[in-house]
């Protein structure tokens, strides 16, 4: 049997799946962010409760903080690194979406209005919900900075109890902690905007409309 599928029907079928394809990839990025998140959280706690114990015996507290603590920062770091490679992700998916729905428009007005960029979202949407605070607002409340911000409390835990035990003063102790937390999270923050300033860069380059991240 002859094929009768025409080109413009086979592209919007492409299309199609490919829409699908990308939310669902949307959704396992989702997924994926609130399944790491709750493993260092869980670790965490697991970790504290733990420590309450051991903190019946001296002798062994300081030998466990030196093992769990940074193993902990560790994971966390670990972590971080792979929410924002979440979020870059889900980014990316955005902006196939974005192209796709640029492409839905052109099939007539009544396409033109279902799929205008008013009803889109980031890449298309200037109105996306998470910027109308400001960027800084949007990169201060992602999942991943919730992350860093708890790991950097551990780091500055450890660096407490460290410069306590080489014989540092409690004031000074706490103020390196303080100190080790704010220069994480400046580090943290910097990386951040840098991966997210890159996919806005490709979203301007290949796809339909402006960001303003």
């Amino acid at each position: 049997m002859a094929d009768t599928t025409t080109p413009h029907t086979a592209l919007l079928t492409a299309l199609a799946t490919e829409h699908f394809v990308q939310q669902s990839a949307i959704s396992a990025t989702i997924s994926e962010m609130a399944s790491r998140t709750t493993i260092y959280i869980m670790s965490l706690s697991s970790a504290l409760v733990a420590t309450g114990f051991v903190a019946q015996s001296p002798e062994f507290l300081q030998p466990f903080l030196l093992a769990v603590l940074p193993s902990l920062f560790l994971l966390g770091s670990f972590t971080v690194l792979r929410l924002i490679d979440i979020a870059a992700e889900n980014m990316q998916a955005h902006i196939g979406i974005a192209r796709i729905r640029a492409y839905y428009r052109t099939l007539g007005d009544d396409a033109a209005f279902q799929f205008s960029k008013e009803f889109g979202r980031w890449p298309e949407n200037d109105a996306e919900p998470s910027l109308r605070s400001g960027p800084l607002l949007a990169h201060l409340t992602t999942a991943a900075t919730m992350i860093a911000f708890v790991n950097g409390i551990v780091a500055a835990a450890g660096v407490t109890l460290l410069a306590l035990y080489i014989g540092s003063a409690l004031a000074p102790a706490l103020c390196l902690g303080a100190g080790t937390t704010t220069g994480l999270m400046i580090l943290f923050y910097w990386y951040q905007r840098l991966r997210t300033k890159g996919m806005v860069r490709l979203a301007k380059a290949y796809g339909p409309e402006k960001s303003v991240l």
